[in-house]
Parts: C-alpha cells; sequence; structure tokens
C-alpha cells in the first residue's frame, strides 16, 4: 500500500509538471537582407557611329590637350627643367582634381630626344611632400638618381638615351600607385638617328583617375580604396575624359599617321584599337628591327608603350579606343577626323550567299 501511495505521488508531480510547462518558442528568423537595386544598363547613345562612347563634336577647335607630338630635337644635349606643382585640373566637364603634376599638367610635357644624345635634366620640388623621378628611357642607378626631393629642394643629372622608342616617366616615390594617380607622369620620346618617315604624329599617355568625393567645394581627391580596387572614375587619354572625341583630331585621308601611346596606369591594361583601321607597323616599346605587321589591336601593359602607324582610306569619323571597353566608356576615346567626313565614299558592296 505504502508503495502504490508513493508511485501515485510521483505520477502526480510528473503529470502537473508537464500540464505547466509552456512549449518553446519559435526560433527567431533571420531578417532578410534588403533588396539591392539592380543597375540599369545605359540607353542613351551619345553619337550616331560605331563605337560612338562619347559625343563627336567637330574638328574646328582644339582640345584641352595638344595631342601633337613636338618636334624632333636638333640639339645633341636636351634641356629638360621640370617643377612639381599641386594644381586643380578639370579631368572632366564639371569635374575639377586636385592633381600633382610635373609643369602643372597631367600628362607633365612630352620630351623628345634622339639616340644616343644626352638629356640635361632638373627636378625642382614646389609642392608640399617629397617625389622624385623615374625615366624608363635611362639606364642608370635608381639608388643615386631616383631618390626623393624634399619640397623647396632639387636635383641635377645628365643620362644618355641608347634605346629608341617611346617610354613613361613618373614620380617614384611610395605609394608609387598614388603618385601616379594623382598626375605624375608623362612620355618620353626617343627618335632612332636616322629618324622615322614623316608621318602626322600623335601622341596619347592613357591613365586612371580614382576620386572621393568633394573634400574641397567643387574638387574631388584621390580615393585609396577604389585604386586598390582597380575602380577608376575615368579613364583618359593626356588626362581628360573623351577630349578628343568631343575635339576629333583632323588628319588626311591616305597619310601616314603615327601614334606614340604610353600606358601610365596605375592599374589598367590598354587594348588600342582605332576602329576602321589596321595598323600597317607596331613597334614595342623600344623595339625596331621587328615590328607587328597588319595588327588590330595591341595590350599595353601598365608602365609599356608602342608606337601605331596606319592610313586612313576614305573619309570620315574613325574612333580610337581602348577596347577594353568599360574604360572606354568612362573617357578612353577620340576620333580621327579623316580628310572632309561629308565627302562621297564608295558604296558598300553586297555578298550573295
Amino acid at each position: 500500500m505504502q508503495t502504490r501511495k508513493a508511485f501515485l505521488i510521483v505520477l502526480a508531480s510528473l503529470l502537473g509538471a508537464c500540464k505547466s510547462k509552456t512549449p518553446p518558442a519559435p526560433a527567431a528568423t533571420a531578417p532578410s537582407p534588403p533588396a539591392q537595386e539592380a543597375v540599369k544598363t545605359p540607353t542613351n547613345i551619345p553619337a550616331n557611329i560605331s563605337h560612338g562612347e562619347a559625343r563627336v563634336g567637330t574638328a574646328v577647335d582644339s582640345a584641352p590637350i595638344d595631342a601633337d607630338a613636338p618636334p624632333r630635337a636638333t640639339s645633341h644635349l636636351v634641356r629638360v627643367r621640370l617643377e612639381i606643382r599641386e594644381v586643380t585640373m578639370q579631368v572632366a566637364k564639371g569635374v575639377q582634381y586636385s592633381a600633382w603634376t610635373f609643369g602643372g599638367r597631367a600628362p607633365g610635357p612630352v620630351i623628345r630626344v634622339t639616340q644616343g644624345d644626352s638629356v640635361d635634366f632638373t627636378l625642382i620640388n614646389r609642392a608640399s611632400m617629397p617625389h622624385s623621378m623615374d625615366f624608363h628611357a635611362a639606364q642608370i642607378a635608381p639608388s643615386k638618381y631616383y631618390t626623393n626631393v624634399n619640397p623647396n629642394d632639387s636635383i641635377h643629372y645628365r643620362f644618355r638615351v641608347e634605346v629608341p622608342g617611346v617610354f613613361m616617366y613618373h614620380c617614384g616615390t611610395a605609394p608609387v600607385a598614388a603618385h601616379i594617380a594623382n598626375g605624375m607622369y608623362g612620355a618620353l620620346i626617343v627618335d632612332p638617328r636616322g629618324g622615322r618617315p614623316p608621318a602626322k604624329e600623335l601622341v596619347f599617355v592613357q591613365s586612371e583617375f580614382y576620386m572621393s568625393p568633394d573634400s574641397i567645394p567643387g574638387v574631388r581627391t584621390l580615393a585609396w580604396d577604389r585604386l586598390l580596387e582597380l575602380a577608376p572614375d575615368f579613364v583618359t587619354f593626356n588626362g581628360r575624359a573623351a577630349q578628343y572625341a568631343e575635339h576629333p583630331i583632323s588628319v588626311k585621308t591616305n597619310e601616314l599617321v603615327r601614334m606614340y601611346v604610353v600606358n601610365a596606369g596605375p592599374n589598367r591594361f590598354a587594348s588600342f584599337h582605332v576602329v576602321g583601321g589596321i595598323f600597317e607597323r607596331v613597334f614595342v616599346d623600344g623595339s625596331q628591327a621587328s615590328p607587328l605587321v597588319g595588327v588590330q589591336t595591341v595590350a599595353i601593359p601598365v608602365g609599356g608603350a608602342s608606337i601605331f602607324e596606319l592610313r586612313l582610306k576614305q573619309p570620315g569619323e574613325y574612333p580610337f579606343v581602348t577596347h577594353a571597353f568599360a574604360d572606354a566608356t568612362k573617357g578612353a576615346i577620340g576620333v580621327l577626323k579623316a580628310g572632309n567626313a561629308g565627302d562621297p565614299t564608295p558604296a558598300a558592296s553586297t555578298m550573295r550567299h
């Protein structure tokens, strides 16, 4: 009897516990992430021509940066004096940028010398921080000549150029990417001793701009995080987006056109191409003996350069671009206007199937 009574007491206690136990709360569900708004593909067409990534203007007025190459050097000793200055420059219409420059512009002045001649170089730092110079055309000790120049100081030296071609020059002060992205680069042409055949000569330096929001009212500055992520706001020829589309460059039909193209970067490869043309010859950097012949597009690595030669067969407008079209859309595009674009052209032939 005692055993049965104890069993009933335990059973009643268990039943009571079960009745009073509340069911567990349902597990909380993680909130759904906010839906991201889809980025829409642009539908505007800036120009009614093939590869018209930018509005095409007229060749009546000149572009902000003249693309014509300077004449050949006449002296065996070429004196180059560059002042480093901090300036505000226009990268695109309505976009001002606080740049570091050689000679007050980005890219810096085109330097032209002849194979075997010497450059007498002076660099003066008028900026607020140390800078330096790296000439890709020179074969000299960086530890001796490519040293940092402090504000209000200068450096002077001479070097002899031995290899013909087109080469980049730039500031080599760390972090180099920041100094190049801020505008400290340019082109140096070295003519072979015997010269090159007569041609319409143009210089294009491709480069990128990575921009933060305005830090000074109306002026933008370098965005280091965007630079490291390889996400430029603008990619330009000679420092301004689409300037040679807004101001096409006039050439003659069947005229030999020679283009010196430098890729200053600091990050993106260039894929240089002229729509409607095929390059007769392409000289990579200083390679003169074995040019590429009959090519459509040539890749130029960051810090590299090439010389392109072609003739435009018919009157008309011929875009030149980097064929990496995300970069062309961001400004790396121009137009060569051959002859009178209004002249009649031969009718297109029809292929019978």
